[in-house]
């Protein structure tokens, strides 16, 4: 079995990003990457992913730093309890409205301007992601690792989730070896799909007879 199989069957199987999944039409534009912050956020409590997309979609009409700024609280948890994001759906209301704040007050509500100021130093980016409230080290990864797509400097990105899945499937536990087994538009997904392994003990076997 060569490793490109089993890439090209992760990609079959399991190759949709979480933006793309969350209806996130990712571009190198304002309001898709603030969504995408967004549901970077809501994936870093301990709460399914699926759950956390979903209330990315129900949050979508505040999908501007603006918007959710000027959003009330209430309408924020609304939004989050309609997708059964419960647990901690006061807590990130209060974060959300917070976080569009400082994004207003420093980026002009624009992440283009964080990656400018970070002037293509990945662990600049992670940095400063993690100045936004309730983005620590894993939504920071999360964001990074979808936002590849459109920020080339970014490339080749997996955290420790994809990695580890890699090891597993027999793929290489390198960043640059990894990212070396398909084109560069490829590795968000192939990144995702890597995530999806480790959150779905079947795939894994799935993965391996499709390949």
């Amino acid at each position: 079995m060569s490793k490109r199989k089993v890439v090209e069957a992760l990609l079959d199987e399991a190759g949709t990003t979480y933006a793309a999944e969350a209806g996130i039409k990712l571009e190198n534009k304002p309001a898709p990457l603030y969504r995408l912050l967004v549901m970077s956020v809501l994936l870093s409590t301990r709460i399914k992913a699926g759950i956390a997309v979903d209330a990315t979609r129900e949050l979508r009409e505040f999908g501007t730093a603006q918007r959710m700024r000027d959003a009330t609280w209430q309408q924020r948890v609304d939004a989050l309890g309609r997708a059964h994001y419960v647990r901690y759906d006061e807590s990130t209301s209060t974060a959300l409205g917070k976080g569009a704040q400082l994004l207003l007050d420093r980026y002009n509500g624009d992440l283009r301007k964080l990656r400018a100021k970070a002037d293509g130093d990945p662990d600049e980016v992670r940095e400063l992601l993690q100045e936004v409230p309730r983005l620590g080290p894993v939504g920071a990864d999360i964001f990074c690792r979808e936002a590849q797509a459109v920020w080339p400097e970014l490339r080749p990105y997996f955290d420790e989730k994809s990695l580890a899945a890699a090891k597993k499937l027999g793929l290489p536990a390198d960043p640059g070896k990894l990212g070396e087994l398909v084109e560069g538009y490829d590795l968000a997904r192939l990144a995702a799909a890597l995530v999806r392994v480790t959150l779905d003990k079947g795939l894994a076997e799935e993965i391996t007879r499709a390949a």
